[in-house]
This record gives structure tokens, C-alpha cells and sequence, in this order.
């Protein structure tokens, strides 16, 4: 089915599309505030002149357009780059007792449609970038090529492919009757045992155009299994993993809740740690030799303990997520404290999509400012991902976001975007959707 939505879109011309270009001509936007450049102070009244989808040009005061531009008044607003979401699962359902039900039923064009839903709502909510952290891997780099190529409305996708497993752990096919365990594992590309076999299981991601791998060092709170969140794969199986990936220049991040799965995979060269529910002293260490960084989705342990305790989800899940819930903001307010680098990231798809900005808040709360918090969401994930994005600085990607009121002094005005540009493109103004493409 998956090769009849693909031809069926190549035949369309649609996969065969050029990129849709930035609205034409230029486009002078006059900033009110203007945060260019995440970590320092903002600048006031400002213009940003955006050429080709690109930043060409930041000049103080409002400045007349040139003859043909386009004029966009922010004069009341606070501009700042387009947000970055570095854990998101835009292809799943954050319904969780949906999902469950409806999962059988489902087919790959079911799961690119809810991904295309969900992709659109992330961009509204101020997300021009986001890395997709597991799910069917073919179904999200063709939503990344569609978005790209100007067919489909969403943020920037830098995808995984699916999560790396190995047999019974966390991403292994779990949980399922015999006959719908042989059928899905006879699809599956990422369970892996032993290092070899670990190896080939990324090279198979990389193949389907994976630009990041993803690993489950642990156990998860949302696999269907009671094997607890401490760690899953050896330390062989991890450097096969990580070592493979980087001899490809992908870097790779773990999924990992129990220490001793975080210090392994901090011990074996991982670049990134997604959740950290249990971090104490020795591991904050391991983090600063490796200078690996900490994505900790800290609303994602408060909605999946809140759909467990609902009766959502199945009952080995209950008490992994009161397990995590109940670790979670410590270890995250250790890693800060401990002058770990924290990126930005929610794991959207186990909370809902479109509501990203809410980790802000409790960032905020763990320990960072909202400075730092904006500058992880911003500039320090754009670091982490190599992309000319996440400041509005000239020959930077035109994704730039604005809110009102200011969210240095309240960081949760992030939670109501009022404009959204990505690439140059308006998908959001005054609050409103516009049209795509753009009139």
C-alpha cells in the first residue's frame, strides 16, 4: 500500500514538483521587538528584509521599502526566529486510546494523513523545524519531501526513521497476538541483536533517509512491556550503533530514562540523551566529558502518567510512567544545575501536538530562564542540527515567528503564536491561517 500512495503521487506530479519558491519579490517586515539573536537583548523598532527565503538584511528603525515590496507590520509585536522542536513524532496519534483502537485499521495513507494534520497545526503553533524521532520512516521523509517541495504545509523535518531496538525493548513489536507479531516484524527494519546486527539496523534507517538515528538504550513508558525503563541494549550493541552512525555523519541520540542506560550510551559517544528521567551527580559528569546534550521532553512523563492513570493505555505502562513522573523534574533540574547543555524538545505525539510551547514553562520552572529556554529552542538546537536557522541573521533561513507581549519576562506568550513565516512563506497572520499556496 505504501508503494501505491508513492506512485499514486508520483503520477500526480506531485513528488515531482520543484520546491515552492519564497513569495516573490521582497518582503520588509517591521519588527515592534526583535529578539535576532537568541541569548542577547532584543533590539527595538527593527526591520527584517527577507530576499529568496532568506534573511538579506536587519536595520534599525522602520525602514521605506523598496519599489514592488511587500510590507508586513509587526510594529506591535515581538519577533524572534521560528522555534525548533528537537523530539516529535509527527505521525502519531496523541490520542492515545484512539490510536489503540483504531492502530489495526489503519493503513500507511491513514498514518500519512494524521501526519499531515499534525504537521500543520506544529507549524501554526511557531515550530519551523522539528526532528522526527521515530515512526514509519518512509511515511515521514515523504511528508518531509512534500513539505519541502511546497505540495504539503509543515515545518522543516530532519527524520530518524524508526527508533532502533532490540528484541523486547522498547520499539520491538510488543504486546501483539502471534499472528500480527510474525506480520509486523516481517516489515520491521530497526530490531536488532548483537553488533552487527545493530549496525545493519542503521544502515537500513540511513537507506530510507534517515539524517539522524535514534536508539532506545532503555525501557519506555509506552512500550507494551513490563521490562521497566532501566537499560535494554549492551554496551556492544550501543557503540555498534553509535559508531555506524558517524561513520555515516549522522548523529545519534538515545532514548533513555535509568542511569545505567544514560551513563552507557554517554560512555559509548552519544551526541544527544532524549528524556533523562534518572540523572544524579555521576551522569551530570559523564555529560560534560562527552558534552553530549540533554533533550528532556518534560511534558511528556506529566500527559503519558495522566493517560495511563485514565485507563488509556495498556497496564504495564502505569507504573513505568508514575516511575518516571515521579523522577523526571529532579533529574532535569540537576542537569541544569549542572550546567549540562539542554535542548529544547517535547516528544509531541505523546503529548499533543500543537501544544510544544507548554515545555517552556516548565523549563522555566526546572531552573533555566526564559532566555536560555528561548536560546535552546532557537539557536542552540540550530547548533545541535548544523542548519542556517534559529536566528535572523543575513543568509539564514527566513523562519521567523512573532507573539505579543514579551516572552523573556513571561515565557508562556510563546504559547499563542499571532505570525508565522517559514522559508520566507506566511502560513500564519494576525492569528489566522493563510492561504497556501500564498495568493
Amino acid at each position: 500500500m505504501r508503494m501505491i500512495l508513492v506512485a499514486a503521487m508520483l503520477g500526480s506530479g506531485l513528488m515531482a514538483s520543484t520546491p515552492l519558491a519564497a513569495q516573490p519579490g521582497s518582503t520588509y517586515i517591521h519588527a515592534g521587538r526583535l529578539l535576532d539573536q537568541p541569548g542577547r537583548e532584543p533590539r527595538g523598532p527593527s526591520t527584517i528584509i527577507v530576499r529568496d527565503g532568506k534573511i538579506a538584511e536587519v536595520r534599525d528603525g522602520y525602514v521605506a521599502p523598496e519599489a514592488g515590496a511587500r510590507t508586513i507590520d509587526l510594529k506591535t509585536g515581538f519577533v524572534l526566529p521560528g522555534l525548533i522542536d528537537m523530539h516529535v513524532h509527527i505521525s502519531s496519534d496523541d490520542n492515545l486510546l484512539r490510536s489503540r483502537l483504531e492502530s489495526s485499521g489503519r493503513d500507511v495513507e491513514d498514518v500519512f494523513v494524521i501526519a499531515q494534520g499534525n504537521a500543520r497545526r506544529t507549524l501554526e503553533a511557531g515550530f519551523t523545524t522539528v526532528r522526527d524521532l521515530g515512526g514509519d520512516g518512509r511515511t515521514t521523509t515523504t511528508l518531509r519531501d512534500a513539505i519541502n517541495n511546497g505540495v504539503i504545509v509543515g515545518p522543516t523535518i530532519i527524520p530518524a526513521g524508526t527508533m532502533i531496538s532490540v528484541t523486547g525493548g522498547h520499539g520491538g513489536v510488543n504486546g501483539l497476538n502471534r499472528t500480527l507479531t510474525h506480520a509486523v516484524a516481517a516489515e520491521r527494519t530497526n530490531i536488532c541483536d548483537g553488533p552487527d546486527s545493530c549496525a545493519s539496523a542503521v544502515r537500513a534507517q540511513i537507506s530510507i533517509g534517515a539524517e539522524v538515528i535514534k536508539f532506545a538504550a532503555t525501557g519506555g513508558v509506552r512500550s507494551n512491556v513490563a521490562g521497566g525503563l532501566g537499560k535494554q541494549m549492551s554496551d556492544a550493541e550501543m557503540k555498534s550503533v553509535i559508531d555506524t552512525a558517524h561513520s555515516f555523519g549522522r548523529k545519534v541520540t538515545a532514548h533513555a530514562h535509568g542511569k545505567e542506560g544514560i551513563d552507557a550510551a554517554l560512555r559509548a559517544g552519544v551526541d544527544s540523551i532524549e528524556h533523562g528521567s534518572f540523572i544524579d551527580d555521576e551522569t551530570v559528569r559523564l555529560f560534560k566529558v562527552s558534552n553530549a546534550a540533554l533533550v528532556p521532553t518534560a511534558v511528556a512523563p506529566i500527559a503519558a502518567l495522566d493517560q495511563a492513570r485514565r485507563g488509556d493505555a495498556p497496564g504495564p505502562q502505569l507504573a513505568k510512567a508514575e516511575e518516571a513522573a515521579a523522577a523526571h523534574a529532579a533529574s532535569m533540574a540537576r542537569a541544569i544545575k549542572g550546567n549540562v547543555r539542554v535542548l529544547f524538545g517535547t516528544d509531541s505525539g505523546v503529548a499533543p501536538h500543537g501544544d510544544n510551547a507548554k515545555e517552556f514553562a516548565l523549563m522555566v520552572k526546572a531552573g533555566m530562564t526564559p532566555a536560555e529556554a528561548i536560546k535552546a529552542a532557537t539557536l542552540d538546537n540550530a547548533a545541535e542540527l548544523g542548519r542556517p536557522i534559529g536566528a535572523i541573521l543575513p543568509g539564514r533561513e527566513a523562519d521567523i515567528i512573532a507573539v505579543s507581549g514579551n516572552p523573556l519576562t513571561d515565557v508562556t506568550r510563546l504559547e499563542k503564536v499571532d505570525f508565522v513565516m517559514r522559508r520566507g512563506v506566511v502560513h500564519k497572520s494576525d492569528g489566522k491561517r493563510q492561504p497556501f499556496p500564498p495568493e
